[in-house]
């Protein structure tokens, strides 16, 4: 039955082009002879009928299996943040790999630029025709990219980007608006003139990475407002909690703090320090839909987590490859993800 609507389609899409089945087909699976007009004739009749080919019979015939890489951080004690993109991309692969799909998975250690090397290394001697790469290490995810693109395998960047480089498509948010976003909530929490900091916890800082972005997003939404609040920054490169609330505890203890602005998902650090100590005083922002950080939301210790959809970053990142690849579809550049505020009163209707 399934085959019989195939051919149908193709059929109907024949008679109103006046063509054989044959051309239609040849447009179809993008071959040679036929002559533009007439492509673009068919084209416009197959958009006007939204009409798919079936796919299954189209990867059956041809047995073409197209492999891709997965090259994201490993879920770590510091963080759960990475079990959510994971999360979208099986489930993405659970919908296409029926499709002549296969997915290999490559995690490296949040901390340590050396297994993202192992790692990228280990995927340029298999064969890929496409990467998902979340570029935590910025000079060695270009070194990789740069490579990819001369193996001629396509590059999908999740969660942050790199700048003058043109991968196949960036998923995520747009770090600069959302760190301005936080900035905005600022205004909420504490009278203008207050005293602000921002507070980065990462071992890597490089001048591109995506926590001074959003920084930079923050710092912008008081000078464009000319605002007189005080905005200072702290940066703790050793990341196990007791080193992060050793620095933070001395910068407390000799400057005054209104509101702390936490630049990623590791907030929950800064609220369990907070409440061990009993500090009710500074008001807390920081990112991501995470078990610990909701926790602490309840509590009313975090004011805002600014969230940007994960699990559909690592689902529509995958499809992008498979779109491109499979589906043969024109792929856009840039795919923002909405930048969400969540507060204690409406986590919990809220999807990640």
């Amino acid at each position: 039955m399934q085959k019989n609507n195939e051919l149908s389609g193709v059929k109907e899409i024949a008679r109103r082009a006046n063509v054989s089945i044959a051309t239609v087909d040849r447009v179809i699976h993008n071959r040679t002879g036929v002559s533009a007009k007439t492509k673009e004739k068919i084209e416009a009749i197959i958009k006007e009928m939204d009409y798919k080919p079936n796919l299954l019979a189209r990867s059956l015939a041809s047995r073409k299996v197209f492999r891709f890489a997965v090259l994201i951080p490993r879920e770590s004690q510091e963080t759960e943040y990475w079990r959510a993109p994971l999360e979208g991309i099986n489930a993405a692969w659970s919908e296409i790999r029926m499709y002549g799909v296969e997915v290999v998975f490559f995690h490296y250690e949040l901390n340590d630029r050396e297994t993202f090397n192992q790692q990228a290394n280990s995927i340029l001697k298999e064969s890929f025709h496409g990467v998902i790469l979340a570029p935590s290490f910025i000079s060695e995810a270009l070194e990789f990219f740069y490579r990819c693109e001369a193996k001629k395998i396509k590059c999908v960047f999740i969660n942050s980007d790199i700048s003058n480089v043109n991968p196949l498509s960036y998923v995520g948010p747009d770090l600069f608006q959302s760190g301005k976003l936080a900035g905005n909530l600022s205004k909420y929490l504490i009278p203008d003139g207050g005293n602000i900091l921002i507070f980065n916890v990462s071992r890597e800082l490089g001048a591109e990475h995506h926590l001074l972005k959003k920084a930079t997003g923050f710092k912008s939404y008081f000078e464009e407002n000319k605002s007189t609040s005080v905005v200072n920054m702290l940066t703790v490169h050793r990341t196990d909690y007791d080193s992060v609330m050793a620095e933070l505890g001395r910068y407390l203890q000799e400057n005054v703090v209104d509101l702390l602005f936490v630049t990623n998902s590791r907030v929950s650090t800064v609220a369990k320090y907070f409440e061990a100590n009993n500090i009710t005083n500074i008001k807390l922002i920081g990112y991501d839909y995470l078990t610990q950080n909701i926790a602490y939301l309840e509590k009313g210790i975090i004011d805002f987590l600014i969230c940007q959809k994960p699990i559909e970053q690592g689902y529509k990142g995958l499809l992008t490859l498979y779109e491109y690849f499979v589906e043969s579809e024109k792929i856009e550049k840039v795919q923002l993800m909405p930048i969400d505020i969540l507060t204690k009163e409406n986590y919990k209707y809220y999807k990640n």
